[in-house]
């Protein structure tokens, strides 16, 4: 799909990775992830669309659109680590995150892992069951098919069950969107990832965990995921909403734009609607000096006020240090999960949703209640090795 949006490159761990980032650096982060075989430019409609009132991330997964196929074994769970690497890299630490299809298993299986670093999430036309016995055999049979007929009669194949019936007369353009991102797919890179599919395992036992407010979105006439599908994670997800897209099938943010978009900002809108401030990023990263380095491993982004030599003010220095303790905070709770219960427990000069400043002067504080939830950690796990 053709887009004028400015496509930004960043390598991280020796894997380019290809993204759009529109809108207000300092608002509210959304992060877009697109299904399979699909990519980035999938998204360019929401993109538009929510732009001026939030900062709008959309990213190609590994092997897809223009990113690094990479050599790992491509699983839900690479594909999870990815999305927080790109996070870090970019300096969120929370975000809206909005996944469709092959999307939608990465949010939910990040979501159960990292729940932290989510403020909301939009789950559309995707499910919570693993793969039966029957649609892995179909994912086998397809990766034979490619090898034998070739990418573009499995994309032939695949148009015909995307769409809704009415799409084929109405949504031309968009069937062909679709169909050249399919084509443009690497053959390895669609081997890989749909026997990552065929490997996924289900998360509706741990739907009733999700504590962030959730919108499931689905075509009224998906036959992939349909709407019962659907309803089965909305009532698992105490407080989730849903919502049945008119007319459009698999790709109903593609087939139906203007009432998935209407959905998407009424959401949002809740979701931020009761916070005093825009959470989502660290204040220190700006988007603008996230580039493509041709060099792995030497993407930095700057901190503000240190990217034309300028000196930090005391109130940029407050802001960069409140920045990097959250990250420390985030990086202990991502790292150490068996920590989260005594982090909870400290006190309130501890970063956290409700309260996420740290700043010079009670950094001492934060310091010393740090140190205490360790020796209390220690305490309790006597066998522990420092």
């Amino acid at each position: 799909m053709q887009s004028l949006k400015k496509e930004i490159r960043i390598t991280i761990n020796n894997l380019t990775v290809s993204y759009y980032d529109e809108g207000p650096d300092d608002a509210p982060v959304v992060i877009f992830i697109h299904g399979f075989p699909f990519n980035k430019s999938m998204w360019n409609k929401q993109v538009e669309a929510l732009k001026d009132d939030y900062r709008v991330i959309a990213y190609d997964v590994r092997g897809h659109g223009n990113s690094d196929a990479g050599n790992d074994d491509f699983t839900i769970d690479l594909f999870v680590s990815d999305l927080l690497r790109f996070m870090d890299e970019l300096g969120i630490v929370k975000t809206v995150l909005c996944g469709l299809s092959m999307g939608g298993y990465i949010t939910l299986n990040a979501v159960e892992k990292h729940p932290w670093r989510f403020e909301a999430l939009i789950l559309s036309d995707t499910n919570c069951i693993a793969d039966s016995t029957e649609s892995k055999e179909k994912r086998i049979t397809a990766i034979e098919n490619i090898r034998e007929n070739g990418v573009e009669k499995y994309a032939d194949d695949s148009i015909k069950n995307l769409f809704a019936p009415e799409s084929f007369i109405a949504k031309k353009v968009e069937i062909a969107a679709a169909r050249e991102m399919i084509v443009n797919t690497s053959k390895n890179s669609l081997y890989r990832t749909l026997l990552a599919l065929s490997g996924r395992k289900e998360t509706c036992t741990e739907l009733s965990e999700i504590k962030v407010p959730v919108l499931i979105m689905v075509g009224e006439k998906d036959t992939i995921t349909p709407p019962a599908a659907a309803r089965l994670m909305h009532e698992k997800i105490k407080g989730s909403i849903l919502h049945i897209i008119g007319q459009a099938g698999h790709l109903s943010n593609m087939e139906n734009p203007l009432e998935f978009n209407g959905q998407l900002k009424k959401f949002l809108t809740s979701v931020y609607s009761k916070k005093i401030k825009p959470a989502g990023k660290m204040e220190n990263h700006s988007k603008s000096e996230t580039t493509f380095n041709p060099e792995p491993g030497k993407h930095q982004p700057k901190p503000k006020g240190q990217n034309r030599g300028e000196t930090l003010s005391y109130e940029d220095a407050d802001k960069d240090l409140n920045s990097k303790i959250l990250k420390i905070t985030m990086t202990i709770m991502d790292q150490y999960p068996e920590l989260s219960k005594y982090i909870e427990e400290m006190p309130v000069t501890i970063p956290n949703e409700k309260n996420p400043d740290v700043t010079l002067s009670n950094l001492k504080t934060y310091y010393e209640s740090l140190s205490l939830m360790l020796n209390k950690y220690k305490t309790e796990h006597p066998s522990i090795e420092n």
